[in-house]
Formats: C-alpha cells, sequence, structure tokens
C-alpha cells in the first residue's frame, strides 16, 4: 500500500543538533531530507551564488544586501524575492514528495496545509556551546558570537517573512539537550507516525 503524503518541517537554535536529528528522522522514516538544496535550488533560479543566499541568511541584514546591491537598487526587494524564490521551491517540495525540510520559514510557508508536522529544536545556551567546541570544533569566543548572532538572525528572518515567532506554528518542542540525536529522531518520528497513521 502506498504510505500517505506528508510533510516535516524543522526550525531549530543554532548548535541544538536540529539538523542532524532531521537527517537521522529522514533515514528511519525512508523520506527525502531538504536544507541545503533549498539555497542551491533558490541561487540557481535567481542566478546568485550560494554564498551570496547563504550570507544573507545568516547575517539577515539589509546592510549585507547594499553591499551587493549598491546605490538604491532595491536592496529589500531582493531578499523579498528570495523568500519567494524560496517559497516556492519549498511548495514543491513538499506537494512532490514525503519530506523533512530544515528552516527557511517552511512552517510558516506551509501553514495551510493539513498534512504537515512543525517541530521546533531547541537546547539551554550551555548546552549549544558544548556542541560548538566539541561537535563543531570552535573555540569558545567564534562560538559564542555565532549562537548570538545566528539566533538573532534567524527569529528576526521568522518574525519578518514567517510573520510570528520562531515556534508560532510549531507542534512539537523538543529540548534537544535531553535526548541523544537517536533518541531524538526515534521520539520524533514516533510522533509522527502517530500524527500521520503510517
Amino acid at each position: 500500500c502506498r504510505m500517505k503524503h506528508f510533510v516535516i518541517t524543522l526550525t531549530r537554535q543554532f548548535a541544538s543538533n536540529g539538523r542532524p536529528i532531521a537527517q537521522a528522522m529522514s533515514r528511519e522514516l525512508g523520506i527525502e531530507f531538504y536544507d541545503r538544496d533549498i539555497v542551491e535550488a533558490t541561487a540557481a533560479r535567481l542566478g546568485l551564488s550560494v554564498r551570496e543566499i547563504s550570507d544573507s541568511e545568516d547575517t539577515h541584514s539589509t546592510s549585507f544586501f547594499r553591499s551587493l546591491y549598491p546605490l538604491g537598487t532595491g536592496a529589500l526587494s531582493v531578499q523579498d524575492e528570495l523568500f519567494q524564490t524560496q517559497s516556492n521551491i519549498i511548495r514543491d517540495l513538499a506537494n512532490k514528495e514525503s519530506c523533512i525540510i530544515v528552516g527557511r520559514c517552511a512552517d510558516a510557508v506551509l501553514r495551510d496545509r493539513t498534512d504537515t508536522l512543525n517541530i521546533r529544536v531547541y537546547a539551554p545556551y550551555e548546552h549549544r556551546l558544548r556542541v560548538c567546541l566539541d561537535q563543531l570544533g570552535m573555540d569558545e569566543r567564534t562560538a559564542r558570537k555565532m549562537i548570538d548572532r545566528i539566533d538573532k538572525s534567524r527569529e528576526q528572518y521568522h518574525r519578518e517573512y514567517g510573520g510570528c515567532e520562531p515556534d508560532y506554528y510549531s507542534h512539537v518542542l523538543l529540548n534537544s539537550a535531553r535526548f541523544t540525536v537517536p533518541q531524538a529522531a526515534e521520539l520524533l518520528c514516533g510522533i509522527a507516525r502517530q500524527r500521520f497513521g503510517l
């Protein structure tokens, strides 16, 4: 029998292990995992480099766009176009197949669908600092700066483009400090199976 169609979105705090959890879930559920692929597809559609788009996401600052498109060339409209393009790609992926989509306001973009499970992965600051030092090999100063900067930009991006706080559309909030990555994935897959009757 054909498995029913469903989409899982996952928003996460920086260094909360959200991405590895999503990857483990995609393996366990046998569905596609999309994260950087969306950036690559957006770059291709807009004729920008992946780096330009990644920078814009991580800094989410108008000053970045002013440096890219100076002299009042509508820096903000470029960012709006980026979001529109990514949203279209997210909708296309969600229509095409069951999948897990990480970040990029996918929960807000797909808010009118009933076949979604929206997950928010978070963790206490100290735990995320440990992840940066032990798993990502950062020094402490860099780690603290990255956590603050990326958290802020992701929240701001979600408010501006999702029109809400990052957990607004969440069905499940998971504190990843309480579980290993495989445990968290197993727990969330169990919730997905229940929600979608798999």
